[in-house]
C-alpha cells in the first residue's frame, strides 16, 4: 500500500508523519485491496481562529475512491477522527464483500443438493416485532401451520405449537 502524506501551509514534523502511517496502517485489517492513501493535511485559519483539515483518499481495487474529510482545532483530534469514519467505512465495505461470499457460498451448496430428499429451506419470520402470546395462539388458530415462531414482549424467541388434541404448546 502506498501512502502520501502532503502538508498544505502546514509544516509536517516527523511525530505527524508517523502518527497518520500508524493511523493507516490500522486500516490493513479489513483484508481490502487498498492500493494507495493520500492524506492532505492543511492549516486553516477563518475569522482569527486556526484550525486544521485532514482529508484522506483512499484508493481500493474493484471499488470506487472513498474521501473521508475532517476538520478540528488540533491536527491529532482531525485525524483520529478522519481515521475512525474510515475504518467505518472500510468495514461496511469488509461487511458487504463477506456477507456476498456467504450468499453465494449458500446458492452454491443449494445448488450441489437440488437432487437431495432432506432440504432445508430458509424461511423468514412474518414478523420481528414482539407479540402477545394470546395473539400468536389466535394466529396459529386461523392458520394450517403446525407450529409459528415469534418474538414475545420479553423479546424471547418463542415457538407455539398445535397438539393432536386441540390444545397449544409452547416453548
Amino acid at each position: 500500500m502506498n501512502t502520501s502524506i502532503v502538508g498544505k501551509q502546514f509544516d509536517l514534523t516527523e511525530p505527524i508523519k508517523a502518527y497518520i502511517e500508524d493511523a493507516v496502517e490500522s486500516l490493513k485489517k479489513y483484508n481490502l485491496d487498498v492500493i494507495s492513501v493520500r492524506t492532505v493535511i492543511s492549516a486553516d485559519e477563518k475569522n482569527g481562529k486556526k484550525g486544521f483539515s485532514v482529508e484522506f483518499a483512499i484508493n481500493m481495487a474493484h471499488l470506487n475512491t472513498v474521501v473521508i474529510q475532517q476538520k478540528d482545532k488540533d491536527v491529532y483530534a482531525a485525524i483520529d477522527l478522519a481515521i475512525e469514519r474510515a475504518k467505518k467505512v472500510l468495514r461496511r465495505h469488509h461487511d458487504k464483500m463477506i456477507n456476498q461470499k456467504r450468499a453465494e457460498e449458500i446458492v452454491a451448496e443449494n445448488e450441489n443438493t437440488e437432487g437431495s430428499d432432506d432440504e432445508i429451506v430458509p424461511v423468514r419470520l412474518d414478523s420481528y416485532k414482539p407479540i402477545e402470546i394470546e395473539d400468536a395462539m389466535n394466529e396459529l388458530k386461523v392458520s394450517d401451520k403446525q407450529f409459528m415462531v415469534f418474538h414475545d414482549m420479553e423479546d424471547k424467541f418463542r415457538v407455539m405449537y398445535k397438539k393432536s388434541d386441540g390444545r397449544f404448546g409452547l416453548y
